[in-house]
């Protein structure tokens, strides 16, 4: 089993070298012209090209490039209103002929829509009747009957995601957009949720300075954050963790003699409460700490403690 699988790698890799090998300056001309198109980008393909073809325009979607799927059949019930005279339009088919796809050039024609194919054919009818081709052609499936698309599927995905990319390069796409339209996923937790959304404000364990070192464990046990605020919420004077304690006791086991100033960090980060999540794991990491205190920094005031595990809600 594991040599029937190495083949097929083998094989869709080879694939895919043979693909990469044939790009030429019309990938440029493409890319440039969907820079350039005003509209939507449309795919349209059929059977395991459409599924492919939907892959294409969600990655498109997710990285900049507005676009629609439309299946070939029902573009011929009313579908073919999506497409506007301003969108591009992406043909996938391997063999290049495909009746559905060639059903509908005439109206694109018709349309003005800018046209480009993904086929293995560059002498087929859908090549020749669009503005532009991209050649994936492969050698060989993967599939030993040759019958099921494999390595031909794999070429046209590759080929719509080296679009996306080289598309969301040019338009310098980066992390804060990617997270606008994936709001729901953990990088859109980050990149646009703040620390004011996350943090707990309800019984800040705070202490005052003058604490015994019993006051300041019990205090951090039943304030369940591994820690204490030394000082009022409006006033800040330090911070104690958990770490502080055991390290205060290797040095001195006696508790009587360990003082809340001599065990607090005098000088906490505080942050803004409109900091957004990745901004302030940054400054976490930066710091080598798991807490920041939430507040008004200049005024030494805290309104709530935002730790990084918070992030796995």
């Amino acid at each position: 089993m594991k040599a029937i699988a190495k083949r097929v790698f083998d094989i869709e890799i080879e694939g895919l070298q043979k693909v990469a090998s044939s790009l030429d300056d019309v990938f440029t001309a493409v890319v440039n012209a969907l820079l350039a198109c005003s509209g939507k980008v449309i795919v349209a393909g059929v059977g395991k090209s459409g599924i492919i073809g939907k892959k294409i325009s969600a990655t498109l979607s997710s990285t900049g490039t507005p676009s629609f799927f439309l299946h070939p059949g029902d573009a011929f019930h009313g579908d073919l209103g999506i497409v506007g005279s301003n969108d591009a339009v992406i043909l996938i088919s391997y063999s290049g002929e495909t009746d559905e796809l060639l059903r509908i050039i005439p109206f694109l024609k018709w349309n003005n829509n800018l046209i480009i194919s993904i086929t293995g054919n560059t002498a087929s009818t859908i090549a020749k009747n669009s503005n532009y081709h991209l050649n994936a052609a492969i050698t060989r499936e993967a599939c030993p009957l040759a019958l099921a698309p494999t390595a031909s599927t794999t070429a046209a995905l590759v080929m719509g995601d080296a679009l996306a990319v080289a598309l969301m390069e040019q338009r310098g796409f980066k992390e804060e957009d990617f997270a606008r339209f994936h709001p729901g996923g953990s990088l859109g937790r980050k990149l646009l949720t703040k620390v004011k959304d996350l943090m707990r404000t309800e019984d800040l364990p705070l202490i005052d300075i003058e604490a015994s070192f019993t006051d300041v464990l019990m205090r951090m046990s039943t304030g369940r954050l591994g820690l204490v605020i030394v000082g009022s919420a409006d006033a800040v004077k330090g911070i104690i963790t958990d770490g502080d304690l055991r390290r205060a006791l290797l040095k001195n086991p006696d508790t009587s003699m360990l003082t809340v100033i001599g065990m607090m960090t005098s000088d906490p980060v505080i942050v803004d409460e409109e900091t957004f999540i990745s901004n302030a794991e940054q400054i976490m990491m930066e710091r080598k700490i798991t807490t920041l205190l939430i507040g008004l920094a200049e005024k030494r005031a805290v309104t709530g403690v935002y730790q990084i595990y918070n992030t796995a809600q």
